[in-house]
């Protein structure tokens, strides 16, 4: 068993980057098959149609089972429920490697989903079990960098598809997450076995939590209602932007088809990762003399970074445009590094996976609707801008909802 100090010295950093690694896994396997597109569908003689259904797929599954994949987390242990999500998906991502139909491939992506959706409620739970008030924000945010890096290099699946063909990705990432899957089993510990002077770690992981009772407590409280309404205004926003933002930077400004989708994701992304780091430090430290300093961080983040997006929208010059999605991309970052240790403050204990697997839930339903409706708007000749401006009014209106949290406990 591990003494107290090496459980409070290195032991919880070595768990963000451990699970730096599966996030990295988590969005990069996901993510791949977007940018094999062209050999996919010529491969399987597909249509549009077929192929979106592919991602719609993979999210409905992954949105429906995320609520459930909390609650595992919270019963049975964090490690256990990681292990199990990253040998599972990354199986189904080996199989993705070797399918002969398109049945068998929506399959795949469907079992995808329900894996995946067990992931970052169990790994982000963990996290905030190991990191208390000092660090929680910025080793939050380290593993949501983790994220990033995978939505940026899954692009890497192109060249990939060009050089070895589109089923090499598949096998060779597929195999990498099983064998990491094994390293975990060996070197991932929940807190309840970190250290014998965690006496409350322990009775937290050894209560019984029934699935039913967590909604309960959990809808009880009018502080997660109102994180409830926030996140699915940030689901809405963050989808439109993952599913029509190359479509209106090539048609607004201009750009080619290559400019238009890395600009897309490398500026916003790029923004994203300054912000983590930064909220998560700023958050931390503030949180030292004020009870509120994460939620104040998340809500000075999209005060200044929802009018940003509402001046991406408007503008016609493309530099104005660069600067404004950097900045709403520091703003996200912000939320992503702070959202989880924020939750932890106003919900019991016993419940914290389970209630992150209901906003995982919401946001990645209503966002992948939103997805669709902007494709409607824009059939019936809505312009794009007009979405954006009308999408960063209600993050703003969201954000201020922020202020009506109780936050409940001041340290960890």
């Amino acid at each position: 068993m591990a003494n107290s100090k090496t459980s409070n010295s290195y032991y919880p950093w070595l768990v963000v980057g451990m699970l730096w690694i599966v996030a990295f896994l988590n969005y990069f396997d996901r993510i791949l098959i977007t940018s094999m597109r062209d050999p996919i569908v010529s491969d399987f003689h597909l249509s549009d149609a077929q192929f979106g259904l592919l991602t719609s797929a993979f999210l409905w599954s992954y949105g429906i089972l995320s609520p459930l994949g909390g609650y595992f987390a919270d019963k049975y242990g964090r490690k256990s429920v990681i292990v199990f999500s990253v040998s599972v998906w990354s199986a189904v991502t080996i199989w993705t490697g070797f399918v002969t139909s398109y049945n068998e491939m929506l399959v795949a992506r469907i079992i995808m989903g329900i894996s995946e959706a067990c992931y970052i409620p169990a790994a982000l739970a963990l996290i905030t079990d190991y990191h208390k008030g000092r660090t929680r924000s910025l080793a939050t945010g380290l593993h949501i960098s983790g994220l990033y890096a995978g939505l940026t290099l899954g692009g890497l699946g192109g060249y990939i598809a060009e050089l070895w063909g589109w089923r090499y990705g598949f096998q060779v990432f597929g195999l990498f997450g099983i064998f990491y899957a094994v390293i975990l089993l060996f070197l991932l510990r929940d807190t309840s076995k970190a250290s014998d002077t965690q006496p409350e770690a322990i009775k937290t992981l050894e209560r019984q939590v029934n699935l039913v009772d967590s909604f309960k407590v959990l809808f009880s409280e009018s502080s997660f209602r109102i994180l409830l309404f926030y996140f699915c205004a940030l689901g809405i926003v963050n989808w439109l932007i993952y599913g029509w933002l190359p479509t209106f930077l090539k048609e607004h400004f201009h750009l080619g088809l290559g400019e238009a989708g890395f600009s897309a994701t490398g500026y916003v992304q790029v923004g994203s990762f300054i912000g983590v780091i930064c909220g998560g430090l700023l958050a931390d430290r503030w949180s030292r003399s004020n009870s509120k300093g994460r939620l104040y961080i998340v809500i000075i983040g999209f005060t200044l970074g929802a009018p940003f997006l509402f001046l991406m929208a408007s503008t016609s010059v493309f530099l104005i445009g660069i600067m404004a999605m950097l900045v709403y991309g520091i703003s996200r970052g912000f939320n992503d590094a702070n959202l989880m240790p924020i939750l932890c403050q106003i919900v019991d204990s016993r419940y914290i996976a389970t209630g992150y697997g209901f906003l995982n839930f919401l946001s990645t339903i209503i966002g992948g609707i939103m997805v669709y409706v902007g494709g409607m708007l824009k059939d019936a000749h809505v312009d794009l801008s007009i979405i954006y401006q009308v999408s960063a009014v209600l993050m703003l209106i969201a954000t201020w909802s922020l202020f009506a949290i109780k936050i409940k406990k001041t340290s960890y």
